[in-house]
């Protein structure tokens, strides 16, 4: 596994002398090392703060978890990221989603349950 620290932001523009080199796409791969066989993949286009995950694929015995989401979620708050918009299918129809990325740090409030 990586035993580097995580980090805190990503940044999405890396300057090498006289340019300036956006990131506009992500590979994202679920393994614990680099170089072995993954049990997931998707791809991420990002457009201002927003993105677009495209071309979710786990392995047929690998649900993508509750794990997962929080993956994706902490790396859409060191992006700076708004919202994330991503199909999906639902009793085999496309259904088009947009998640609104919490502020990191944000905790969710507490539900209260109320009888009416």
């Amino acid at each position: 596994m990586n035993n580097q620290p995580p980090s805190k932001t990503l940044s999405r523009y890396v300057q090498i002398d006289k340019w300036i080199f956006e990131v506009k796409s992500i590979r994202a791969i679920r393994v614990d090392d680099f170089g072995k066989p993954y049990s997931a993949v998707a791809n991420i286009a990002l457009n201002g703060n927003s993105a677009y995950i495209d071309g979710l694929l786990t392995r047929e015995e690998e649900d993508f978890a509750r794990e997962d989401y929080q993956t994706f979620v902490k790396m859409s708050q060191q992006l700076g990221l708004e919202s994330v918009n991503f199909d999906r299918f639902k009793q085999r129809k496309r259904v088009s989603d947009v998640v609104k990325v919490p502020a990191s740090g944000c905790v969710k409030p507490a539900l209260k349950l109320v009888k009416v």
